[in-house]
């Protein structure tokens, strides 16, 4: 078996008998049964994921920022120059990124990885090279990346994932770099849920209104000459696979690989935005259970981003209008996270704090 077949094997969906145990546990504490609304179901979905009630704490928290370049670029859907990406690879390494002041406030580790940067970057602290390409093809003109690719990239993140909770995170955070970015995020969700081009695509980082309207354009070329346009029914299997390669980044495919391994790991994986969303489709689509090991962040100001949330079956936990990338959404989310299960473990039942429960 290869490293994406054995992973996808260890994935296990939700235990149900830790999901019952830990609803059941959840009407026990001392409060209201549902007044921590959406935390509740956040500790449950946690437990259900680890098979124990309560779940073990998602702490201490590890982002993972996948760098790579999109060929797609070159039909001017940004109005950011692509050298950006490698700027901005910099700046984290720096750390004078937002991503690394978020990180610093949860007290996660930053690991920036290059998995397809169009360019060659010098080894750094923090740096992780799995360069598969040089970025993707230009999308719009035929498949972005060839399956070989697209399984190096997704097998890189699961790396990461291994590498990571190997190293004693005991929570994910899918976090990404590349200028152009958005618009794969955009075919992506056309691909994986049939909506049309026009509805989830956004301005990313900041397109003007003729930007976008090229931007839409080109996602719609890139799902016609990629075979993906039209009622073809939802991708599963190798058809996934295909579908992340043609119109899919490097980026995406190691995010989505990162999800898996995240999953068979047994840990749960915090998602970021509009790239993250899309990448966790692909992974969905790989491995049906690896949604029951993620927590959806934040919803980003992309559109494509509550549709592809909507898709998953997956609830935000906070929405800013935030559309920045990076896995910052995600970084903001962990507290709450480590809220709802520390509401778990720690809060008295009725039965052991002699506390009178409601009248039925």
């Amino acid at each position: 078996m290869t490293i994406l077949e054995q992973t996808i094997a260890a994935i296990r969906p939700a235990d149900p008998a830790a999901v019952a145990e830990a609803r059941a546990h959840q009407d026990r504490l001392t409060k209201p049964r549902g007044a921590l609304g959406a935390l509740e179901d956040v500790a449950v979905r946690l437990a259900g994921a680890s098979a124990v009630s309560p779940p073990p704490l998602p702490t201490p928290p590890a982002l993972a920022i996948f760098a790579a370049d999109h060929g797609v670029h070159a039909q001017g859907v940004s109005p950011w120059p692509q050298e950006v990406t490698l700027q901005m690879v910099g700046n984290f390494l720096a750390g004078g990124a937002v991503a690394n002041a978020f990180a610093a406030q949860v007290g996660a580790s930053v690991t920036v990885v290059d998995v397809g940067v169009a360019a060659d970057l010098d080894p750094a602290p923090g740096l992780r090279i799995s360069k598969v390409a040089y970025g993707t093809a230009d999308m719009s003109r035929g498949p972005a990346m060839t399956a070989v690719q697209a399984t190096a990239a997704l097998e890189a993140g699961i790396a990461v994932a291994r590498d990571l909770v190997d190293a004693g995170a005991r929570c994910l955070v899918t976090g990404d770099m590349g200028i152009a970015n958005t618009t794969a995020s955009a075919a992506l969700i056309c691909a994986f849920t049939g909506h049309d081009a026009a509805v989830v695509t956004g301005r990313g980082t900041g397109a003007d209104d003729e930007t976008l309207a090229r931007k839409v354009a080109v996602v719609r070329e890139a799902l016609r000459v990629n075979g993906l346009a039209g009622p073809q029914g939802v991708p599963s299997g190798a058809g996934a696979l295909e579908t992340l390669a043609a119109v899919g980044g490097l980026e995406h495919a190691a995010i989505a690989g990162f999800i898996l391994g995240g999953a068979a790991c047994g840990v749960p994986v915090i998602l970021d935005g509009v790239i993250a969303g899309s990448a966790a489709l692909a992974a969905a689509a790989l491995a049906p259970a690896a949604v029951d090991h993620c927590v959806a962040g934040h919803r980003s100001a992309e559109p494509g981003h509550a549709v592809a949330l909507d898709h998953l079956g997956l609830r935000p936990l906070v929405e800013l209008e935030l559309r920045l990338g990076e896995g910052t959404g995600g970084l903001l989310a962990h507290p709450l996270v480590c809220a709802a299960v520390r509401a778990m473990r720690e809060v008295a039942t009725f039965d052991s704090a002699g506390v009178t429960e409601k009248e039925a």
